[in-house]
């Protein structure tokens, strides 16, 4: 628990909020291979949200992303921030089954080192702007205290169409 204290008001106890992976798939649809966030560190609701990702050589898109020099595509970093964004503006709904927050742009995109198997990903997205059903946020990564990739992020909440039941084979 941290302390939080203002002129104002005297100090409160303010409980940081972390979850495992059994909570973060709890509040995001993905899955292997396009679940990328394997904990979160610290969420200050409508604020800020950092995020774990471990990179290792079993990823999916190793096979292909560079035979003999595996790097992170940075398009998966970018989805990452996403992903954590989406945990950040979906803690603020009890009810989260009908929701889904879905990727309305990306800007100013840069990467700038690459990340390989063994890497962890500190995740980092800030909020710029937020309406009811919007949110615009800036998100980093780093690896070793080193920034690796920026963006700033746009996303909006959607219902979410219900699954059609799969006909049984006659």
């Amino acid at each position: 628990m941290e302390t939080v204290a203002t002129p104002e008001t005297p100090a409160v106890a303010a409980p940081k909020r972390t979850m495992d992976i059994n909570e973060v798939m709890s509040y995001l649809p993905h899955r292997y291979p396009f679940l990328l966030i394997d904990r979160v560190l610290d969420l200050e609701p409508q604020k800020r949200i950092v995020c774990l990702k471990n990179v290792t050589i079993n990823e999916q898109f190793f096979n292909g992303h560079f035979p003999g020099q595996p790097m992170m595509p940075g398009v998966l970093m970018v989805e990452a921030m996403a992903q954590a964004g989406c945990i950040l503006m979906m803690s603020e709904f009890e009810d989260r089954s009908d929701k889904l927050m879905v990727f309305t742009g990306i800007d100013g995109a840069k990467f700038r080192r690459p990340v390989t198997p063994g890497d962890q990903l500190r995740i980092e997205a800030t909020v710029l702007q937020l309406r009811s059903r919007a949110v615009k946020m800036t998100g980093t990564v780093h690896v070793d205290g080193k920034l690796v990739c920026e963006a700033t992020i746009t996303s909006q909440m959607v219902t979410r169409t219900p699954q059609k039941k799969q006909e049984e084979p006659a």
